[in-house]
């Protein structure tokens, strides 16, 4: 019974997580397929750096949470058709500090992990990211994951501010920046597993 008990928590508590992306985010159109698309390639990509099945899929769904600081942020910034202002760009990367504060202390292996998440997957290879400019291995391999997957993400879809770009061109772009924007070894897992990456894209359009 115990085990019965614990394997039903485990699924309201995945159940509340991919709910709380999805409120964070409220009102975007699509936000359910993106976030389903982020949670299939961060498991790829977790999968490629040789995470065992169990710790990619608690990496795959903390990365629903990555941008559950957007709460924080006003929607007119957020939707914004035109360019941002240097002031509302500087509001909206306050977002990642909103989200690892809101997700703080949990006992939740989940949740901690979306804390680590939300707080670096802005942080780019190179020291070119935010909020805190980290690089390299400073950065949180999850976070790095995260990061890659949420650029092929807003690369290949329309958003208010962007037209997409096809997949091919986003694949080449994601190879080109190795080194630059992205972890080599992180591109490499990119690269062996694009097929499923691009079947988790077609599941979830």
């Amino acid at each position: 019974m115990s085990k019965l008990v614990t394997e039903v928590t485990n699924k309201d508590l995945l159940d509340v997580v991919r709910r709380m992306a999805v409120l964070a985010e409220f009102g975007e159109p699509g936000i359910q397929h993106h976030l389903e698309r982020i949670r299939g390639y961060c498991y790829a990509l977790a999968r490629g750096m040789d995470f065992e099945m169990q710790d990619a899929e608690v990496i795959s769904y903390a990365s629903m949470l990555h941008d559950i600081g957007e709460i924080g942020i006003p929607d007119t910034l957020l939707m914004k058709a035109g360019k941002l202002s240097p002031y509302e760009m500087e509001q909206i990367k306050r977002h990642p500090i909103i989200g690892a504060e809101i997700l703080r202390g949990s006992p939740s292996l989940v949740l901690q992990m979306g804390e680590t998440i939300a707080l670096t997957h802005h942080e780019r290879w190179d020291g070119s990211g935010y909020p805190y400019g980290i690089k390299g291995e400073q950065i949180p391999v999850p976070g790095r994951i995260c990061s890659l997957a949420d650029i092929f993400d807003a690369l290949t879809t329309r958003r208010p501010y962007k037209d997409e770009i096809p997949v091919a061109e986003a694949y080449q772009l994601i190879l080109d920046n190795s080194g630059v924007l992205f972890d080599s070894v992180l591109v490499q897992a990119f690269s062996e597993n694009f097929d499923e990456i691009v079947k988790v894209r077609q599941m979830n359009i």
